[in-house]
């Protein structure tokens, strides 16, 4: 499975479009749509795990290094790290628990805060620093191969 090789950022804003489409397409669904909801929070899911996974693997260890920007670091780990815990959630659960959409909802809109702070505050400071996007990009496309191939 060849995935398209892109620069780093371009790969992360592709993910974060994807995202942000998967959850606008759950939000269209009735309530009705069980199997059709499941589906779609279980993509949401991986996309999701698959993006931390590669920005906490690849792409924040060198960012950290080269913008020297602590405090905007550690707050994406930790939404990071909040992510992931409604991600396990989520997988736990089923269209019909109580709470299923609303963790969906809350899920999106934490999503929805971190990639603005990427894009508006991190992701400038990137392009501006001695970074060698190219490079990080087929590293980050490496590894989400590698992770798509354990789904």
């Amino acid at each position: 499975m060849n995935m398209p090789r892109e620069d780093a950022i371009t790969m992360l804003k592709a993910d974060h479009q994807k995202v942000t489409a998967l959850f606008k397409d759950f939000e269209e669904l009735s309530d009705r749509s069980k199997v059709s909801k499941k589906k779609i929070a279980d993509q949401i899911c991986q996309e999701l795990w698959m993006h931390t996974e590669i920005e906490e693997q690849v792409f924040y260890p060198a960012v950290r290094e080269a913008i020297k920007d602590e405090d905007l670091m550690d707050e994406a780990l930790v939404e990071h790290a909040g992510v992931k815990a409604f991600i396990s959630q989520i997988r736990e659960l089923e269209p019909d628990d109580d709470l299923y959409d609303a963790k969906i909802k809350v899920l999106s809109e934490q999503v929805a805060h971190h990639v603005r702070e990427e894009e508006d505050e991190m992701f400038p400071q990137v392009r501006k620093a001695d970074l060698d996007l190219k490079l990080l990009g087929e590293q980050m496309a490496d590894l989400k191969e590698t992770l798509a191939e354990k789904v």
